[in-house]
């Protein structure tokens, strides 16, 4: 006997949005089609979230789902789990035990949800776990089994990028000798430092660095950044890290000093930044490496943030100058009252007025005028007088090198 519920569906009324924040409300509707009439006990609305770590340890960690995996005294599993949202609604009930009837056709049974107010750790997949939420429709009908549909709810967590602690700069460095004793060739070196520590995806960052190679080989630099997903379950941490960016410098011969001067590197549209879990952690950092042919990398490594915001142009700079103001300026006060201006008749004698400004008939004033008309500066402004304006260009036409190399 075919079954009298043809569709059982769930649409969201921001399909094409990017995702629910912590306070707002999930609205949409429940679709029911159905080919008879049909008896039903009630339309049940569940939204759950919750964050699932786990990894299996041996001799190399493997992500939990590897249930193929042969439990062995040398393998363990590590799980954990935290639960963030939990809420029920019901649509439609019953009043008895009659239950409540439906028409033949195509039934839309709007809801709405609102999402606590709390902070709620974004939705992420990653290497050993993630962060999940759903919303489930569930419809009850007398001596059937429960059918239910069920819809992924993204969750987004504002991260500002505009915060105090984000918009400071940030600046490492760091010294490598290459080889030792009597093999020693000489030092290399590297200084970076980055503008502020917030960045939203799709921002590039401008990367300040200053490399010197006092060694005997050739070096070459490279900026990268690195997504960090850190994971805890039983007392024990694993750490997974990867390359998400990347941008390479040219090489730097023997003797040679290299400079950035706002290199660039571009953020990739990643998963924010995730701080607010004990369990799960993502997190970012920039990374200028220095590869140095026979001897290990020499890196600095700077913390970044990935935010949800855009960055207002408020920041360290700004800072930067009122504290520059303030420390090596000398006092400057305002006066209580302001002074009116003097008098110009008590600033300039009339001795000095006519030596400056002589006096002429209305004939001379006639003659001066004419010649002053007649003045090659009167037609150089003439001929200037209408001319349109010079055309708008955004090409630079002195634009500024982000690298220069000088050697030693």
């Amino acid at each position: 006997m075919a079954d009298k519920v043809k569709m059982l569906g769930l649409l969201f009324d921001n399909d094409q949005g990017s995702g629910y924040s912590p306070g707002e409300v999930v609205s949409g509707h429940v679709l029911i089609d159905l080919s008879t009439p049909t008896i039903i006990r009630a339309i049940r609305l569940l939204a759950t979230g919750c964050c699932r770590v786990g990894w299996i340890e041996g001799s190399r960690s493997q992500p939990a789902c590897a249930l193929n995996i042969v439990p062995s005294p040398f393998l363990s599993r590590c799980c954990e789990e935290r639960e963030y949202l939990c809420l029920s609604k019901t649509l439609l009930e019953a009043t008895g035990n009659e239950g409540l009837s439906l028409e033949v056709g195509r039934h839309e049974i709007p809801f709405e949800l609102e999402l606590p107010q709390r902070p709620l750790v974004p939705s992420f997949t990653g290497k050993h776990g993630g962060v999940c939420y759903s919303v489930k429709a569930v419809l009850q009908r007398p001596l059937h089994h429960d059918q239910h549909v069920c819809r992924e709810l993204l969750i987004i967590s504002h991260v500002d990028v505009n915060s105090p602690e984000l918009v400071c700069p940030v600046a490492e460095s760091n010294e490598k000798m290459i080889g030792c004793w009597i093999f020693a060739s000489g030092p290399v070196s590297l200084n970076v430092n980055i503008e502020r520590k917030g960045y939203s995806k799709g921002e590039s960052i401008p990367i300040h660095a200053e490399i010197e190679n006092c060694s005997s080989r050739l070096v070459m630099p490279k900026a990268v950044i690195y997504q960090i997903q850190t994971y805890k379950a039983r007392g024990k941490t694993i750490r997974y890290k990867h390359v998400v960016a990347s941008v390479r410098g040219n090489h730097i011969p023997s003797g040679c000093a290299i400079t950035w001067n706002g290199k660039t590197l571009k953020i990739p549209s990643v998963s924010p930044s995730i701080l607010n879990s004990d369990i799960l952690r993502v997190e970012y950092s920039l990374a200028v490496i220095v590869q140095i042919p026979g001897a290990k990398k020499l890196k600095v490594e700077l913390p970044v943030v990935i935010g949800t915001t855009s960055y207002s142009g408020f920041g360290s700079r700004s800072l930067h100058v009122i504290s520059g103001f303030s420390a090596g300026w000398l006092p400057f006060t305002l006066p209580d009252t302001p002074e009116a201006p003097p008098n110009y008749a008590d600033v300039v004698s009339e001795e000095e007025f006519d030596q400056h400004h002589p006096t002429f008939s209305p004939s001379q004033q006639s003659d001066e005028l004419e010649r002053q008309l007649s003045s090659q500066v009167f037609a150089y402004i003439q001929q200037f007088h209408l001319q349109p304006p010079p055309l708008y260009s955004e090409v630079d036409p002195n634009p500024v090198q982000q690298q220069s190399v000088f050697c030693l």
